[in-house]
């Protein structure tokens, strides 16, 4: 493939590192530059070709770091702009490749940039935020006199009243994340200059955090609420919006096309559809390498505004029906990203896998082994590749997570019961993946020498890093394996998908073709072993009985080739069929 020496990033393995909850190296409890630099050898020896590096920029930390006050330079709370820049030159010297993490859609409200525009109407950067005076009639900085009935991403109105101006100014996330106006020109040409400044300091890529709420649709209007004085959904309002691919066009003219190597570029864009992923990534000149779409990490997601916070019994078939549609979507056109883990969804483990601790490990080793058997660029979350599972959280105040705090302060406002919130904070709340990184069986698990920010999950004693690296039966081998699969096979990088079995209600299997190489996936997603003769799929019947070959399983006593027999609970196999 000609394309595939320059586009590096379609056989390549993302790890994301939750910096201030990866590794601290001086005692303050927080992760930092000189902690990740120190595990560094860690990450090459898993195997990883990309290291994604989340926000380190000054920043008064309301959202832990997605709030920037300053887009250009190194929050101290994380090292100096040397550490940053002697990691990088280790990284590129372990053959890796490093990504950040930038946020375009907003700043926080200590950005000299909303200073300015916040200390006069008739002040130059006036235009670079949303400003709107308040509803007609109302009295202003009371509930309902907001210019509209908007609902935000963490479960607050979206408008915030500033006093001195008279005037609201628009935030999708907390009051202290205030939009940029994009429609400014001088705006987009300051975030330009930006990203440009970090990829002269050695950068290959970014992830661009809600990109896709850059272009709002303007007349901004109410939206169909409860009832008056309410807020309601309005994602329809900013997702997507009519000016999104024309802005990610500039920015891809103005600063990607002048990078002078080939970047890996992700947006994440919350809703986006198969449609919306095309015209971003599909095309003979995409804007974007792929996106971070949501859709399959919803499947056990109650439907409102409480979301995540209302779980519901999780549905493999409706999971591997997304799954089919954004692979078969995309496939000769766009490029899918796979992930089952970040740090704004709670541990895979927890969510997908057994409930049952005896199947914990098997099941982490499954859903990796699914995951990365797809077509598309895996994304690793820091301590999935350990297995790492929820938090026992007990009550609130054991959270740390803006998001969390709103939702149940907006919950119990709206009359949910304090334990049903609790329930579903504690199964798929934010922070269940921002605990500190588990690294051995010391005290805070190896984390730091301090008072961590966050607390460590207790089951470091059994889930750890330092058990793991040389046990060749480990979650952590198994992800050197699947890993080792991708880089070693075209066909795990560029094979065609299908979906077999959609209908099994714990089965999922699927094939991958190239050319005359034909693998396939059989995963048991439940406590019961399952005959693989009864999943009623005559093409996943006939690919067993050509005698295949066993590439891989999650079990430490692999079937003899040629007998598929039974899937044991939690298993996952690979197999190369031959003709």
């Amino acid at each position: 493939m000609s394309e595939r020496s320059r586009r590096w990033w379609l056989d390549a393995v993302v790890y994301q590192v939750y910096l201030r909850s990866f590794a601290d190296s001086d005692g303050d409890g927080i992760g930092d530059l000189r902690g990740l630099r120190a595990r560094l050898d860690y990450l090459s020896h898993l195997g990883v070709d990309v290291v994604w590096i989340t926000p380190f920029y000054p920043s008064p930390q309301v959202d832990n770091g997605y709030d920037i006050s300053d887009h250009e330079a190194v929050d101290p709370l994380f090292g100096t702009e040397e550490d940053f820049d002697e990691l990088v030159a280790e990284i590129h010297a372990r053959g890796m490749k490093v990504m950040i993490d930038v946020v375009l859609n907003h700043t926080s409200d200590q950005h000299p940039w909303f200073l300015e525009s916040r200390s006069s109407t008739t002040d130059s950067k006036r235009d670079w935020y949303i400003w709107r005076p308040p509803r007609e009639g109302a009295v202003p900085g009371t509930p309902g006199a907001e210019p509209t009935n908007w609902l935000g991403f963490f479960a607050q109105p979206t408008w915030t009243y500033d006093e001195a101006s008279g005037e609201y100014y628009l935030h999708l996330f907390s009051k202290e994340q205030p939009d940029l106006n994009w429609e400014n020109r001088e705006v987009r040409e300051a975030l330009y200059a930006m990203l440009r400044g970090w990829l002269a300091r050695g950068v290959d890529g970014f992830r661009m955090d809600v990109i896709n709420v850059i272009s709002k649709r303007y007349p901004l209007i109410d939206v169909t609420a409860d009832g008056p004085g309410t807020y309601a959904d309005a994602s329809g309002q900013y997702t997507s919006g009519p000016r999104l691919l024309e802005f990610l066009h500039e920015l891809k003219a103005e600063v990607l096309d002048s990078a002078g190597k080939e970047l890996l570029t992700v947006g994440e864009m919350p809703g986006a559809t198969v449609e919306d992923a095309l015209a971003v990534t599909g095309g003979p000149d995409p804007s974007l390498s792929m996106i971070f779409t949501f859709e399959h990490m919803d499947v056990d997601h109650a439907p409102g505004w409480a979301g995540r916070y209302e779980p519901k019994a999780f549905d493999l078939r409706q999971l591997k029906s997304v799954m089919a549609r954004w692979q078969e979507g995309l496939a000769g056109t766009g490029w899918n990203s796979l992930y089952f883990g970040n740090h704004d969804q709670a541990r895979v483990v927890s969510r997908f896998g057994s409930r049952d601790p005896r199947f914990s490990a098997l099941s982490a080793k499954l859903l990796a082994t699914v995951l990365h058997l797809h077509r598309g660029t895996p994304y690793i979350y820091q301590g999935d590749e350990l297995g790492m599972r929820n938090y026992p959280f007990s009550s609130i105040q054991d959270f740390a997570d803006v998001d969390a705090h709103n939702s149940w302060a907006y919950g119990l406002a709206a009359g949910t019961p304090p334990e049903r919130l609790l329930a579903g904070l504690r199964q798929n709340g934010r922070d269940n993946a921002r605990t500190p990184m588990q690294w051995d069986t010391s005290e805070h698990g190896g984390f730091t020498d301090g008072t961590p920010w966050l607390a460590v999950n207790p089951d470091t004693a059994v889930v750890n890093a330092a058990a793991q690296v040389d046990d060749e039966a480990s979650v952590f081998s198994h992800y050197r394996r699947l890993i080792e699969l991708r880089h070693q096979h075209a066909v795990v990088a560029d094979g065609d998908y299908r979906l077999l079995a959609p209908d099994h209600e714990h089965l999922y299997a699927f094939d991958r073709t190239l050319g005359d190489e034909r693998w396939v996936v059989a995963a048991n997603f439940s406590d019961s072993p399952i005959e693989l003769g009864t999943a009623q799929d005559a093409e996943l019947d006939l690919a067993l009985g050509r005698t295949p070959e066993l590439v891989l399983t999650n079990y430490d006593v692999a079937h003899r080739n040629g007998e598929p027999g039974a899937l044991r609970p939690w298993e996952a196999r690979i197999y190369r069929i031959h003709s």
